[in-house]
């Protein structure tokens, strides 16, 4: 009777042996196919741009974020993540909403040639910081013991990080002195173009 038995447990062994390799082997041998059935992307507006972009500054930002659960210790609820974030921030003059007359040529010459033109122009506004995803990233990061049972069975929402990395990143470009180089730049670049033409340019502020 022993002996069936022992019959019967190598066959189940020898039969869960080979169920294995038929299912594990193959993916060694072969390795593993991915099929992205994905639909194509869709059209959904376009825009003329009337924005000169004169400057952009990088950032880097190193956010030290704590969340503690009030009258339970660390240890147990918790936990303070360093999120490393760096992105760009453009400076632009938006020419789109200039009136018909902030363009104004004035004749300078003794026969009335127009030479001189007196431009009103925009001052320069800061874009919307533009996170670079490749290099946002968990730093280190320290959970009490309920917060990391939680992470085996879900997924740690970081779009609170891209917000506050976005925020931080856009008072340090309002710091930067982005927009005064960006009105700079601006006015060189006209400068420059009115000067090819033969124009002497005068800026005066948008009212």
């Amino acid at each position: 009777m022993k002996w069936r038995i022992g019959v019967a447990a190598a066959v189940l062994v020898a039969v869960g042996v080979l169920v294995a390799a038929v299912l594990v082997v193959p993916r060694f041998l072969t390795g593993t196919d991915t099929i992205d059935r994905s639909q194509p992307a869709l059209l959904q507006s376009l825009r003329d741009l009337s924005q000169y972009h004169a400057s952009a500054g990088e950032f880097q930002v190193v956010l030290d974020i704590e969340r503690d659960v009030r009258y339970v210790p660390s240890a147990l609820a918790g936990q303070r993540t360093l999120f490393v974030a760096a992105g760009t921030v453009n400076a632009y003059v938006d020419f789109g909403g200039l009136a018909e007359d902030a363009l104004r040529v004035a004749p300078t010459t003794a026969s009335g040639e127009a030479r001189k033109v007196r431009l009103a122009l925009p001052g320069a506004v800061l874009d919307k910081p533009n996170l670079d995803q490749e290099r946002c990233y968990v730093f280190a990061q320290e959970r009490g013991l309920f917060d990391r049972l939680a992470s085996l069975v879900e997924t740690q929402d970081q779009q609170p990080f891209y917000v506050a990395a976005e925020r931080k990143i856009a008072d340090a470009a309002r710091e930067s002195g982005l927009v005064r180089r960006a009105d700079d730049n601006t006015r060189k670049m006209l400068t420059g173009m009115f000067g090819a033409l033969g124009y002497e340019v005068e800026f005066t502020n948008l009212d």
